[in-house]
Parts: C-alpha cells; sequence; structure tokens
C-alpha cells in the first residue's frame, strides 16, 4: 500500500551542514530542478495511485522558485504536505506557502546560536527563530526539527524549552548512520529515551530508538517497506530505488508510474526491500517511519503511543489555538 511520495525538488542547498552530505556543495551544485509539469502530471498519477502524503524536500526545497505552486497543488489534490527548510529564504515565500503545507518544519541543530551556525555552516539561527514568528503571525504552527547528534543529544532540554516557549512540537530526529555518518551512540539513545518520557510537546518515534538498541534493520526479517509504501522522485525525474540513501537503480519516469511499478523490475526491488545486503543494520527514519505506519509489528506497535501524541497536537490543539486567535 503506497502511503507517501519523498519528492526531492533539487539537490541544491544553501546551506552546509555538518551530518548532511547535501552539505557538498560542489557534488551538487549543477544539478537541475525538478520541472514543474513532471511535478503535476506525476503527483497527480500518486494521488490516484492512493498516495496520502507528500515530502517536498531536497536539498533546500524552498530553492525552488515555483515551490508555492507545487505545494498548493499537491494540497488542492487533497494530499498531506510537508517542507523542511534551514529558515533562509522562508521569509520570501511566506505568504505564498501559507496553507498549504500541513508540516512545516524548521530545522534547529542547537539552542546556541553559535554552536548552530557552525553546523550548518552559515549564520541562519536568527533566520530560523525569525521565520518561526512569521509563520505563526500568519497563523501557521510550525515543528521545530532538532537533528540529534552525539555532539548535541544533551542539548535537548534546552531545545524543549524553547519549543515550549514558542509554542510548538519539538520533533526530535536520531541522526541515522549513512554516507559514512556514524548514527547514535548507545549514550545518546538512552538519553533520549529517558528524557522524553511524559513530554507531551516532543515528537520521538520511539520505534526509531528500539530499533537501533536491535541493531537496525534485520535482512532475515525485515522491517523496511521502503519500496511497498515509499515512492521517491529525483530531480531528473527518476524513480530511485530501493531508497534514496541506498539508491542502487534509477528508471527514468518515461511512462505512468502505475505501469512502471508492474515492471519486473521494480517488482523485483519490492520483493527484495530491507533484503538486500546494503540494509542489513539500516536505521534511516526516512523510510522507518511509513514503514512502521501500521502496527503489523513489533515496531508498528512501539510507535502508536507517539504517533497519537503528536495527533494530539497537531489535528486537536494546534487548530483549537488558530481557532481562538481568530
Amino acid at each position: 500500500m503506497l502511503l507517501l511520495c519523498n519528492y526531492y525538488l533539487t539537490y541544491r542547498c544553501n546551506a552546509y551542514c555538518e551530518f548532511c552530505h547535501f552539505g557538498d556543495h560542489s557534488q551538487f551544485k549543477d544539478t537541475p530542478f525538478a520541472d514543474p509539469e513532471d511535478f503535476f502530471r506525476n503527483v497527480k498519477e500518486l494521488r490516484s495511485m492512493g498516495v496520502r502524503f507528500i515530502d517536498l524536500t531536497g536539498g533546500e526545497p524552498l530553492l525552488h522558485k515555483d515551490i508555492a505552486s507545487l505545494t498548493k497543488f499537491a494540497r488542492q489534490l487533497g494530499m498531506q504536505t510537508s517542507i523542511t527548510s534551514n529558515g533562509l529564504l522562508y521569509p520570501k515565500f511566506a505568504e505564498s506557502l501559507r496553507g498549504n503545507v500541513d508540516l512545516l518544519h524548521f530545522s534547529l541543530d542547537s539552542p546556541d546560536r553559535d554552536e548552530h551556525d557552525k553546523i550548518r555552516g552559515l549564520k541562519c539561527f536568527d533566520a530560523v527563530m525569525s521565520g518561526i514568528d512569521l509563520a505563526k503571525s500568519l497563523g501557521e504552527y510550525p515543528d521545530i526539527l532538532f537533528t540529534v547528534t552525539n555532539e548535541t543529544y544533551q542539548k535537548l532540554p534546552q531545545m524543549y524549552e524553547i519549543a515550549k516557549e514558542k509554542g510548538l512540537v519539538l520533533i526530535v530526529n536520531p541522526v541515522f548512520s549513512y554516507f559514512g555518518n556514524p548514527g547514535l551512540n548507545d549514550d545518546a539513545i538512552s538519553y533520549l529515551q529517558n528524557y522524553v518520557k511524559g513530554k507531551k510537546e516532543i515528537y520521538l518515534n520511539d520505534s526509531y530508538l528500539k530499533l537501533r538498541l536491535h541493531g537496525g534493520n534485520d535482512i532475515n526479517k525485515p522491517s523496511c517497506k521502503a519500496v511497498s509504501r515509499v515512492v521517491v522522485i529525483s530531480p531528473y525525474n527518476e524513480l530511485i530505488l530501493p531508497c534514496y540513501h541506498l539508491g542502487t537503480e534509477r528508471v527514468k519516469i518515461d511512462r505512468p508510474i502505475k505501469e512502471l511499478r508492474k515492471t519486473e523490475k521494480i517488482k523485483y526491488f519490492r520483493k527484495m526491500e530491507g533484503r538486500f545486503d546494503f540494509c542489513q543494520g539500516c536505521t534511516i527514519n526516512c523510510y522507518f517511519e511509513p514503514s512502521f505506519a501500521f502496527p503489523v509489528n513489533y515496531y508498528g506497535l512501539m510507535s502508536l503511543k507517539s504517533k497519537f501524541r503528536y495527533g494530539y497536537q497537531k489535528l486537536l490543539l494546534q487548530p483549537l489555538k488558530k481557532k481562538f486567535k481568530q
């Protein structure tokens, strides 16, 4: 059952984050931006195939000059939209994005301005904070997304205080192992587990940490459903298989996606999802979030509490706040 599309609008970025490979501008500076006509056609088809969630991602998605019209189009189809931004370009698009992004995330890597700016490779702490205030003035309730590393996990209490002060949810995003990044160590995992208990304004999918403690994906009994539940599309108008981070195959979208997914190649990747040798030990959040969407296994059940808590904040409390402010 397809649930999610991770649509890479560009691989370019205007930051140099230490934990992200998109920070290597020399590698991505000449990559294209997704063609709007391709986007409209692909997203319309995906919606007809049952996809309900679309993450407009990158790189920095706000570098795409048509970001507002792309988001609006997906929203008008009834899809739930999400964007994660470093905040630098948000003022340029704030009005045009208003009401069309269900899950607007501002990345904040530390409560300390200098540390955040060092991690990002440029001064953007103040842009994030002013972007949050601007979004709230427009009636939006963005989330603060804290990508936790082995160097920053003990800053979680201070990050929580910032989120509470702003009246927002803090999303704790444990850094995962890929492209040479080692991922979180056991001390960091234990710290996160203990700290988030009972804190309603923090979203941390409990199954992420359990998966890590169990050694990640087991290719003999895989938990990953990166192909059957997720469609990944590149700025080159390609399907990426089995996922972006471990992608070994790119398939040009030269016919309807529904037809492509019936080809032997994609059937093979669906059969092998989570079973390739390189899938052993994987903990990549982007794909385990939809993989644990239903309680079909232990991790799905473990994720329910945190999902309900987040849903309560986003679907009940924040809409009520909006209503009473009008």
